[in-house]
């Protein structure tokens, strides 16, 4: 080795801490936890036989975006942040731009996002894992945004459903979520290959607020036995690695089944902390897509696609709260002789979650596409603001009852592409806030869909103006979120009624070729 190659590699070494985000960013500003440092001092372990490590967020859409960086920048960006462009804030779900981030403050009063300043993300070192299907080995974390000054990004879900974890945690109660995720897996074709697919393929490339052509794809099966053996065993060739992958991940998978449609499975698992769940659900996305891919399939969790009887999907949300002083689940009544469904923390919550329903529907069904779920053709999906024990068919379902350690409230409302951490947050400030001024929710609906109970947002623009005008919503999110997804909303359903005054007005019970073009891929 040289003089001259030393002095270089030298040189690297010493500039290498000044090559991302901001130096010595997360110990100035006391960002971690001594959990998290603990945690980083023990990744370095496991770096040592990585290649990649791909550092990213969840968006407003509950996207993740994420930068896949060498493990030497890695070990940087840890301790550094690195820098990120703020696109995955203003664009739109077809990448049209939401928000005139030229216009002071960004149009929504954040000063750093006028003309597209950076912001900075920092792994979050709890959330390390390596993923197990990659080509090179590759890690995978997620990163928390930040402004300049080291406070939490305005526009970052992560820390909206963080205040709320601490603000139930100020009570002595942990949030606890059960996920039961309903999803589609398709086969791809491989129709764009042959004579013309050059030509095909540059006319079908999308663009600001224009979706690419989403892929050929046929179903799996013919569905439509709910629960069938015989269709599960058909999908284990994909169900096996990705059931492998997410235990390998660290993710409590519970159950596995073949749901009604074509092609149409339901994950469920254990229960777990509201973050971890959040989390959770971003990975699973995430890799349900890219396992999915390298076999030759196409995962979706859009709520309706575009396919001939194809059946809607849900996000069931199940929850409820745990008291850590008393070791025991708030929710279970304290006195089984009475009856009562649940405690009077329990009422609470349901109350809650009843009165701002209308107001946080947006952050349950963020698409055009999942409000088709709430025709009342689908009598399992709910349309209107009410409650029940066990009804399939009601917004807020109560599982368990007088005895029942297991009693929790699952809310219905939700489609599988929501964003977590926006979806979860808006549940627990909901039901929070029906504790704290002593709610109650009022008699069972015997009827779940009974036209006299109030009506949920029928379509995305009534979900969007509910939330625009709720204090509760602007508590949650404060004033920039607010606004943020209101404009990206807002831009979205303009574009889709753009279509249809060119395409003619669409079949409320069809889904239309804009929301299949829109959603099929990108979620």
């Amino acid at each position: 080795m040289t003089e001259a190659t030393t002095a270089r590699e030298a040189d690297e070494r010493r500039y290498a801490r000044f090559a991302t985000g901001s130096v010595g960013f997360v110990e100035r500003h006391g960002l971690w936890s001594a959990e998290q440092r603990a945690a980083a001092q023990a990744l370095e372990g496991t770096l040592a036989g990585l290649e990649f490590v791909r550092v990213g967020f969840g968006d407003p859409h509950g996207l993740m975006r994420s930068k896949t960086l060498t493990v030497e920048a890695f070990r940087t960006a840890l301790r550094n942040g690195i820098d990120m462009s703020p696109g995955p804030f203003v664009f739109d779900t077809g990448h049209a731009v939401g928000v005139d981030f030229f216009a002071p403050g960004g149009g929504i009063g954040i000063p750093e996002l006028t003309g597209a300043g950076d912001f900075l993300i920092v792994p979050d070192p709890l959330t390390f894992r390596v993923l197990p299907y990659t080509e090179a080995a590759t890690g995978w974390v997620v990163a928390d945004e930040y402004l300049r000054d080291g406070t939490a990004h305005p526009l970052s879900s992560r820390a909206v459903l963080r205040r709320q974890c601490d603000r139930a945690a100020e009570r002595g109660l942990r949030y606890v979520v059960g996920l039961e995720v309903e999803w589609y897996v398709t086969r791809l074709t491989g129709a764009e290959q042959g004579p013309g697919a050059a030509a095909r393929a540059a006319a079908t490339v999308g663009g600001f607020g224009v979706q690419g052509e989403p892929p050929a794809v046929e179903p799996v099966n013919g569905g439509y036995q709910f629960n069938l053996d015989t269709l599960t065993d058909g999908l284990m060739h994909l169900v096996t690695p990705l059931a492998r992958a997410l235990r390998e991940l660290g993710l409590p998978l519970r159950t596995v089944e073949h749901e009604s449609g074509p092609g149409q499975l339901e994950f469920t698992f254990s229960p777990m902390n509201g973050l971890d769940a959040a989390d959770a659900m971003l990975l699973f996305r995430t890799v349900a897509k890219q396992i999915c891919a390298r076999l030759g399939h196409h995962a979706s969790f859009m709520s309706l696609p575009r396919l001939e009887r194809f059946d809607p999907s849900g996000w069931h949300l199940h929850q409820s709260l745990f008291d850590a002083a008393a070791d025991r689940n708030a929710f279970v009544p304290a006195s089984p002789g009475d009856g009562a469904l649940l405690s009077p923390e329990g009422l609470g919550y349901v109350a809650g979650l009843l009165e701002h329903a209308a107001e946080t529907a947006l952050f349950c069904i963020p698409t055009v596409n999942g409000y088709r779920r709430l025709d009342t053709r689908f009598s399992l999906s709910p349309d209107r603001i009410v409650w029940s024990a066990e009804n399939r068919g009601a917004l807020v379902r109560v599982l368990g009852g007088p005895g029942e350690e297991s009693t929790h409230v699952e809310n219905r409302i939700g489609e599988p592409c929501a964003n977590p951490y926006l979806y979860l947050a808006a549940q627990l400030a909901a039901g929070l806030d029906g504790i704290e001024r002593g709610l109650r929710p009022g008699a069972l609906a015997e009827d779940p869909h009974a036209p006299t109970a109030a009506a949920l947002p029928r379509d995305l623009a009534e979900a969007v103006a509910a939330m625009e005008g709720s204090a509760l919503a602007r508590d949650l999110l404060g004033k920039p979120l607010q606004d943020c997804l209101a404009q990206l909303k807002r831009s979205e359903v303009a574009r889709f009624g753009e279509w249809l005054a060119v395409a003619g007005p669409a079949d409320p019970g069809e889904t239309t070729a804009w929301e299949h073009r829109e959603y099929f891929v990108a979620y």
